[in-house]
């Protein structure tokens, strides 16, 4: 295996967690919680204590458990906190990044072989892992109700019907949701992300929260649509284009707090880069 970019001396678990936790230490983050922005019900502590709960799952993963397994140990670990759903999202890419990491391969071609090997145990253990946790999702297509993740396990005999592999499953969710399109496309915002924290200068948190609000203009966000609707969602675009500078970024956070917008699916992306370039070196 090759050496590591990286000369901490952490493998990729350490990584994973460690990026868990940057993310959400990185301010400000327009509508998502961080080390100056709590919401109501959702708190800076409940993040770090996710993170921490979540490492036993992300050790599997480095040391070869199926991404299901390590998934589904990871996300019942984050839900032993107070405040709920903290980093399911951010997990779900994490956890194949992780096992591409510890091949030697953090690359889009070594994520997307990750991924493209999954199985249809992985599937079912990526629904049983709802059951953990209370997850904001969108309806499923008229023809897949049997498919719908809320069911959870008992969604299993439609898998195992179908023979859907988690990738499978990924490819059906891909045309509404971020994260799954980063399963089926290498990772590609996630990988270009990191590469523009690794070009920044300063504090790695001020990094993380400068491509976070980048993210923020590519694309409407995924759960802002689930919660808010589509016009919502693209206006929240409009204005992250409109930020400048730091005191932009603040009032825009406060704006996005007092109206329940909450970018989470891009929080997940902008965490998945920073565990690249946590393994890509960048310096602490």
């Amino acid at each position: 295996m090759p050496a590591p970019v990286s000369n901490r001396g952490f493998g990729p678990a350490r990584h994973a967690e460690l990026a868990l936790l940057l993310e959400v230490a990185g301010t400000p983050k327009p509508g998502n919680v961080d080390r100056r922005h709590d919401l109501s019900d959702l708190h800076f502590e409940h993040f770090l204590t996710g993170a921490v709960g979540s490492a036993e799952g992300l050790r599997l993963a480095e040391e070869g458990a199926s991404v299901g397994e390590a998934f589904e140990t990871a996300v019942e670990g984050m839900g032993k906190q107070g405040g709920g759903n903290t980093q399911f999202g951010c997990l779900l890419l994490l956890v194949p990044l992780v096992k591409a990491a510890a091949t030697g391969d953090l690359s889009p071609g070594g994520g997307r072989t990750v991924v493209e090997q999954t199985t249809i145990d992985d599937a079912v253990s990526f629904y049983r892992a709802f059951e953990h946790v209370d997850v904001a999702v969108g309806d499923p297509p008229e023809d897949a109700h049997e498919l719908d993740v809320r069911r959870g396990s008992n969604a299993e005999s439609a898998l195992r019907e179908r023979e859907l592999t988690l990738y499978d499953v990924m490819v059906l969710s891909a045309e509404r949701d971020a994260n799954a399109r980063e399963w089926t496309d290498g990772f590609a915002r996630s990988f270009r992300a990191a590469a523009s924290i690794l070009d920044d200068e300063g504090p790695v948190t001020d990094r993380v929260a400068r491509a976070f609000i980048d993210l923020l203009t590519e694309e409407p966000d995924t759960l802002v649509v689930t919660n808010h609707g589509e016009e919502v969602a693209r206006d929240v675009m409009t204005r992250a284009a409109e930020v400048s500078d730091r005191d932009d970024a603040e009032a825009l956070a406060d704006e996005f707090v007092a109206e329940g917008i909450n970018p989470g699916t891009t929080a997940d992306i902008v965490c998945a880069a920073t565990f690249i370039a946590l393994e890509k070196g960048v310096r602490l």
